[in-house]
């Protein structure tokens, strides 16, 4: 009973543990003393600043522009409102790039030396079309001018502190590829602090910076506040396809950091990321943790210089453990020696089989390969399918859906640890038998679900079917787990600690207890304590992950660092034990959360479901359709697509669209078509102009060229896209400016084709009005929106 006891303790004890770790900062009041980061202040500019969206190109994106201005203006920072042309292209999308008209805002704290590299506080602030952008990202334009304005609070610093507002993020860094990359300001600056979010709540996390960063680790270990990053965050940012602002200062040769929140994530990019939603206590933690570094760089006498990358990562509170990556290597020799030790003490106070240590490192091996199948499966049992729109419907319910993949995960390693003492084989085909109903869930072949439950069956049939002592299958699995640790040590030496630091947790426990051969209750209780501490701090971990993706066999690993420390307390003794029964019911209880999951109704007045619908103008043939996004709030959008006429929709694809939508007739409107013309210049290159209505905001073309041609220039800001004889390329602007230009260098005579749909903000002022929402539906992106479509052709 004594081991239940501590088993029950260690569990109770590291999921408060976890929870103190998330937990935010009160939001300091508007009576903060000056020198200090106020979350009150902040909201402030955040409530003014988020009234309603306001995409680049818009009047409200100009209302908000204004507004920053002025706010500088009051704090001294002369700011100015520097135009150009940002562009982008995507290496993840041949043939695509774009550009836009953009009007970033850069205000100047004078510092010292004014030839001293510039400390840059960088944030965007327009939005995504639908959002009011409260947290994506007027938080970080908030945030950004607190900073500068508790820092002049502080005295004159070393050297210019540049704060940098962006325009166009949200349409591809516009803004950002301006400043650095065309703009002569950009020039002073020689480190940036980038401020972003993903979502309205949450700890802040620093999870990028420029390579070889050693330096500023330092400093951020030194000075943050509460810090919350890792080396294996920047790691793995590093391979991801996001990019923020940050990625044009770095592509410039800009040193810098990026922080941001991304709990709450079902508010991104969504109608409900209000001021309102905004979870006040992640501003101020934001705050203080920019704050605290912001200051040390604007006052050092020199910006971090570069030295070899850390291992750094958070334990509690303010404490931040970095070390070279070499280090990591000493630490596994520590813990390989601890489990030798442990080893021999254990033997001496009775034997077990060599083949119990086999046994054991198989158990772990079938808890982490089976646990992954496990995982999968409750993902497919929940009915969502993946993808960002898809997987609103787990956000909309995170909490409970987090829950359930820690008691799935949980429970099945406790239940595996249990069946090690007995002399079953059942328990090895239940990760199969997962891994076989997550293709018939998905009415395909699942291949994580598949892959992974058979390896875990073919590896619990050869651990499972005679008993093993508790000692020998611990034993086992810490050196399977150092295996494992040595091996991440050599691939990724960054990611290493994850495994590392909660094994040398266990190999202490088991080095004080000689693998939990001793039964006394001082060493129960240092087993829990040991137990609770990694499984606290690890908790942490497991959600930030969750926070960041959806890819719950994933947790699999979280699930093996808490077998490290659980297993002398998970595995009960020999015959009946009423601790048999706890991994099998956290197993059930995770699947039966999971079954909530899947038939709940999530939707609310809170966290709405989306819709999308729009207004289709063919000016070719003059005909009209009404279209909306498949699936979401059916009732109402039948009613948007039958307005005009009671056909049965059908389902389309067009280019322009990122997926199929259903399609009704309309009664067409009139409409201004956009106005294109071509000249020949006199290096032989072409000048495509095309001119909008005044009403429409975006411009999406499609080219083809039947003759192999470059396009040079987009807006005047430079492309270098290649145009290969006979195939599409795709063009994205938006219009805030003159008439869009495009250098286009053909080989030789020939003809291009071009496709457009003009975008204009808004349904149609003489179609049949949209009805009504219902409280629980929202529009999503650019729904409720006119387009109008067409082409044109020219030969030279």
């Amino acid at each position: 009973m004594g081991r239940l006891l501590a088993l029950l303790l260690a569990l109770i004890a590291g999921s408060y543990l976890a929870y103190l770790d998330q937990v935010l900062p009160e939001s300091a009041p508007l009576s903060t003393s000056p020198l200090e980061f106020s979350g009150e202040r902040a909201f402030q500019d955040v409530r003014f600043l988020a009234a309603v969206p306001h995409p680049v190109g818009s009047v409200a994106n100009a209302n908000v522009r204004d507004a920053i201005v002025g706010k500088m203006l009051k704090y001294g920072l002369s700011p100015e409102v520097r135009p150009g042309v940002g562009v982008f292209s995507r290496a993840d999308r041949p043939g695509f790039f774009g550009g836009a008209y953009v009007e970033n805002i850069v205000g100047v704290l004078p510092g010292r030396d004014r030839n001293a590299p510039a400390l840059a506080l960088l944030a965007h602030y327009d939005s995504v079309p639908g959002s009011p952008g409260a947290a994506d990202d007027l938080m970080g334009v908030a945030a950004a001018l607190e900073t500068v304005r508790a820092i002049a609070a502080h005295g004159v610093p070393a050297r210019d502190v540049i704060v940098v507002i962006t325009d166009g993020e949200e349409a591809g860094l516009l803004g950002a590829n301006h400043f650095f990359h065309r703009d002569p300001m950009a020039r002073r600056v020689g480190f940036v602090v980038n401020l972003e979010a993903r979502g309205s709540a949450g700890r802040a996390q620093m999870f990028q910076t420029h390579p070889r960063n050693g330096e500023l680790i330092g400093l951020f270990q030194a000075n943050a506040r509460r810090p919350a990053s890792s080396s294996l965050a920047v790691m793995l940012y590093e391979v991801m396809p996001n990019d923020t602002d940050l990625t044009e200062s770095l592509r410039a040769g800009v040193d810098g950091m990026n922080f941001a929140i991304i709990g709450r994530q079902f508010d991104y990019h969504s109608p409900t990321s209000t001021a309102q939603n905004l979870e006040r206590g992640s501003l101020q933690d934001m705050g203080d943790q920019v704050l605290a570094v912001s200051r040390e760089l604007a006052f050092a006498d020199a910006l971090p210089g570069h030295a070899p990358s850390p291992v750094y990562a958070n334990l509690f509170g303010d404490v931040l453990v970095a070390y070279p990556a070499w280090v990591g290597w000493v630490l596994i020799l520590v813990i390989g020696g601890l489990i030798a030790v442990s080893v021999r003490w254990a033997r001496q106070s009775g034997e077990f089989p060599a083949a119990d240590l086999l046994r054991g490192a198989g158990a772990f091996a079938f808890a982490g390969v089976g646990a992954a199948a496990i995982l999968q499966f409750a993902r497919r049992l929940t009915g969502a399918e993946f993808g960002y729109l898809e997987q609103r419907f787990l956000l909309a319910q995170a909490q409970r859906w987090e829950w359930a993949i820690m008691l799935v995960s949980l429970g099945f390693m406790m239940l595996a640890a249990a069946e090690l003492s007995r002399s079953r084989r059942w328990v090895a085909f239940l990760p199969l038998a997962a891994g076989l109903a997550c293709s018939a869930l998905a009415m395909e072949v699942d291949w994580i679900g598949g892959v992974t439950g058979a390896l875990a069956a073919l590896i619990g049939w050869f651990t499972f079917g005679r008993p093993v002592s508790r000692k020998g299958a611990w034993a086992g699995g810490l050196v399977f787990c150092l295996l494992l640790t040595i091996a991440l040590q050599a691939l990724a030496p960054a990611a290493a600690f994850v495994l590392a630091w909660p094994l040398l947790a266990a190999a202490v426990a088991a080095a004080a207890t000689s693998f939990g051969a001793k039964r006394n209750a001082l060493d129960l209780l240092l087993l829990a304590v040991l137990a609770a501490a990694a499984l606290g701090w690890e908790g942490g971990v497991s959600h930030t992950a969750f926070e960041s993706m959806d890819f719950v066999p994933l947790f699999a690993i979280q699930m093996i660092t808490a077998a490290m420390v659980l297993w002398p307390l998970a595995q009960p003794d020999w015959g009946r034990s009423p601790a048999r029964i706890i991994g099998a019911a956290l197993l059930l209880g995770g699947l039966g959360l999971t079954l909530i999951v899947r038939s709940a109704d999530p939707w609310s007045p809170r966290r709405p479901q989306i819709t999308y619908v729009g207004f289709q103008q063919d000016q070719d043939t003059g005909r009209a359709w009404r279209f909306a996004l498949p699936g979401a709030g059916r009732a109402w959008t039948d009613q948007v697509l039958k307005a005009d006429s009671q056909a049965e929709p059908q389902r389309l694809k067009q280019w322009w669209w990122w997926r199929p939508h259903d399609m009704a007739p309309a009664t067409p409107i009139a409409s201004t078509a956009p106005t294109f013309a071509m000249v020949r210049e006199p290096d032989k290159r072409l000048k495509l102009s095309v001119t909008l209505p005044p009403e429409a905001r975006t411009l999406e073309l499609r080219l083809r060229s039947t003759v192999p041609a470059r396009v040079m220039t987009l807006g005047g800001g430079p492309v270098g896209q290649e145009m290969a004889a006979g195939k599409w390329v795709r063009v994205s602007w938006t219009t805030s400016g003159p008439p869009l230009e495009l250098s286009v260098k053909p080989t030789g005579p020939g003809r291009l084709d071009i496709a457009y749909v003009a975008g204009i903000d808004g349904w149609p002022g003489t179609a049949t009005p949209l009805p009504a929402r219902p409280a629980d539906l929202m529009p999503w992106d650019d729904s409720d929106s006119t387009f109008l479509t067409g082409t044109r052709a020219f030969t030279w």
